[in-house]
């Protein structure tokens, strides 16, 4: 490790043309440099930062050109929660990755974090042992910055004029699909009587807007799969009732499902719904992951075509990936229908991509006006 690794310094921007630039932000010198080498291994990545608290990163930053910055939580002289939205007021566009370990004291600060403006969380483990020899949290955030950083930046970064700092040449964004226009299809002839929801990176803020513009008046159950760990799911659905003012909790098995009420699939479990006494409940499972997810939105969608006959309306949100693209085809070849957010305002235009680019959505829109398209669908005026 370099003796400005090891001392939390900036290095500068050095970073090869067309690379990720990422800030590595966290008090143990030797979580940084295990987490650096980490990101060595991909020439597509280069650590232009590594610092040791919140108040030299927002520093940093004012010098230093970043697309992706792993930001601890708990860290002396200025933590994570502090620090993110001086980072932002920076550079507003900079993708924010926060590092959090599964206690629900973190999963809590994460989630505020992300109402807040971070882009996404990754689980971190708690030991360095656990970082260096695990696979499963090296091979998740280097997937994470890769996605988050590959998006363009607009421009919109705000420098003090007096602090000079070096510009990287812009970097070339692939597509993830084909560019040419999307095709629609009309609404399912059936009306629906349940809404399905499905998200995952920038979900949370995501579903923060969406539920405040779609109200519990919709007078139908709600059910989510949002791609999150154990702990994570029960503090998620705390803060989506008080955020969004719906009743919300994390599905148990056998949970009825209620008009104006929502069931938040669990971490690590499968969310089906199927018929009981000819009412649907919630049946949880450790069915094996699908789209290396678990809870994973397509089962959930498949439970739902056979428990409501095809009445179903599926909203696809932010996510990497192409999880709910196979649950969302058998919705509308059941006769229901699916709308998704659209790219510019999607973290990641994966899983809404996926189903828009298939021709399975009546709707792509910015997730400013897809609630207020929901009620206006549900309320028989679309």
């Amino acid at each position: 490790m370099s003796a400005e690794f090891a001392a939390g310094k900036a290095t500068g921007d050095r970073s090869p043309e067309g690379s990720i630039r990422v800030m590595v932000v966290d008090d143990s010198a030797v979580i940084r440099g295990l987490i650096t080498r980490m990101l060595g291994d991909d020439k597509s990545l280069a650590v232009v930062a590594s610092v040791s608290n919140g108040l030299m990163a927002v520093q940093a930053l004012a010098k230093t050109d970043v697309d992706v910055i792993i930001l601890d939580i708990e860290m002396p002289v200025m933590d994570g929660l502090a620090a993110l939205p001086k980072l932002l007021e920076i550079d507003p566009e900079v993708r924010i990755l926060m590092a959090s370990t599964l206690t629900e004291r973190n999963a809590d600060i994460s989630i505020k974090a992300m109402t807040l403006g971070a882009s996404d969380y990754v689980p971190k483990p708690t030991s360095t042992r656990e970082i260096s020899g695990g696979d499963a949290f090296r091979r998740e955030l280097l997937e994470k910055i890769r996605i988050l950083g590959s998006k363009p930046k607009r421009g919109l970064r705000r420098t003090p004029a007096e602090t000079p700092r070096p510009v990287a040449a812009p970097r070339p964004t692939p597509s993830i699909y084909p560019p040419g226009p999307i095709k629609f299809r009309a609404p399912g002839l059936l009306r629906p009587n349940i809404l399905a929801v499905g998200s995952s990176t920038g979900g949370p803020q995501a579903l923060f807007a969406f539920l405040k513009d779609v109200r519990p008046s919709i007078n139908m159950p709600v059910v989510i799969t949002q791609h999150m760990p154990p702990t994570f799911t029960a503090i998620l659905a705390q803060h989506i009732e008080r955020s969004c003012q719906w009743p919300c909790q994390e599905a148990k098995d056998g949970d009825p499902l209620l008009p104006g009420k929502i069931l938040l699939a669990p971490g690590d479990f499968h969310l089906l719904i199927e018929l009981k006494d000819g009412k649907p409940v919630a049946r949880l499972t450790k069915d094996p992951p699908e789209n290396f997810c678990r809870p994973a939105v397509d089962p959930m969608l498949r439970s739902l075509v056979a428990a409501y006959n095809g009445r179903i309306l599926t909203v696809i949100l932010t996510g990497m990936g192409s999880d709910g693209m196979k649950g969302s085809r058998a919705v509308v070849e059941a006769g229901g229908t699916v709308f998704a957010q659209d790219e510019a305002s999607s973290v990641v235009w994966g899983m809404p991509g996926a189903v828009a680019t298939a021709g399975l959505c009546s709707a792509v829109l910015p997730l400013a006006e897809l609630g207020g398209h929901v009620m206006k669908y549900l309320g028989g005026k679309v």
